[in-house]
């Protein structure tokens, strides 16, 4: 089953007629994994079709209302469904605190435990939430308050498998045709063996996904947008307010664009727009002029990251 990315909500600081705040969904494999939590995020779950039941980690990018106020109605009406699975919540600093102070959210009063992975102001950039499958790593940003970006990668696989080889080296049964293509060796009881290596095809590597929030153009968000098949970069403003998109520490949608060019990322996608902006048509106009593979997110479009050809694809 592929990756697909789903933007839940698109604006900056506050809501529009047609655009929601903060959020952004990962699906992979029947799992959930959320990127920020504005006000709505559980509402924007629903209409998405995702599944909230299936999540299993949130990570918030900073403490700003935008991105962060949904993140108690969630673990609610988790608590609400009779969730006992655990979850892990990467944030800030005072993230637990935080939400431990709504009534009712208290480990102890929850059917679930919530596991808070909190990080410093200029924390070292490192691996936030690794399974066997993927890792997402994060970096501090540059906003007016401790921020930080995402990049979730996962690990290659296994290449594909020359089932026609392996049973002419001995290979017969189905159950040796699995563990090679796990990249498990095969022992048989004469003492002949088959390496993985000798059947097995080059690994086949993972997709990547970086995503960059409230940040002016830095350093750090290119290096965690570095080869990413899909870039979700902030494009609060135009580039006839870039004073004021830097004194604010956020980026205009053309800096956006030379982030994603600078680090070899295959597509962007523009998000967290000003309410100045009816459209995020002239933003993204600015941005392609940089970097032509540009498109503004759609909110509850389901972007499907392909590996098989290495490039992001919208279904």
């Amino acid at each position: 089953m592929e990756t697909q990315i789903v933007p839940l909500g698109t604006a900056s600081a506050i809501p529009t007629t047609e655009r929601h705040l903060a959020s952004t969904a990962l699906w992979r494999k029947g799992r959930l994994l959320l990127f920020d939590c504005g006000e709505g995020t559980q509402m924007r779950l629903l209409q998405s079709g995702l599944n909230r039941a299936r999540l299993d980690a949130l990570f918030l990018t900073h403490h700003h209302g935008d991105h962060f106020y949904g993140t108690m109605g969630v673990i609610s009406t988790l608590a609400l469904l009779h969730r006992e699975e655990p979850l892990v919540v990467v944030g800030p600093t005072g993230t637990e605190e935080a939400v431990r102070s709504m009534p009712g959210l208290a480990n102890d009063w929850l059917p679930f435990d919530v596991e808070y992975r909190e990080l410093p102001e200029d924390f070292p950039p490192q691996t936030v939430y690794e399974t066997d499958e993927f890792s997402v790593a994060a970096r501090p940003v540059e906003h007016r308050v401790p921020c930080m970006g995402f990049r979730f990668v996962e690990k290659p696989r296994p290449g594909h498998l020359d089932a026609e080889k392996a049973r002419e080296l001995g290979a017969t049964e189905h159950e040796h045709l699995r563990a090679l293509k796990r990249g498990e060796r095969v022992a048989f009881e004469n003492g002949h063996a088959i390496a993985p290596e000798e059947v097995l095809g080059p690994e086949r590597p993972g997709v990547s996904f970086a995503y960059v929030m409230d940040t002016n153009p830095c350093e750090a968000g290119r290096v965690l947008a570095e080869g990413v098949d899909l870039l979700l970069h902030e494009a609060t403003f135009a580039e006839d307010q870039e004073e004021r998109s830097g004194k604010t520490g956020h980026s205009t949608a053309r800096e956006a664009a030379r982030v994603a060019e600078d680090a070899g990322a295959g597509r962007l996608l523009l998000s967290h727009f000003s309410a100045r902006y009816d459209t995020p048509a002239p933003l993204v106009e600015e941005a392609q002029e940089i970097f032509p593979n540009t498109a503004a997110a759609e909110e509850l479009k389901r972007y499907v990251l392909d590996p098989r050809d290495k490039e992001a694809v919208s279904a």
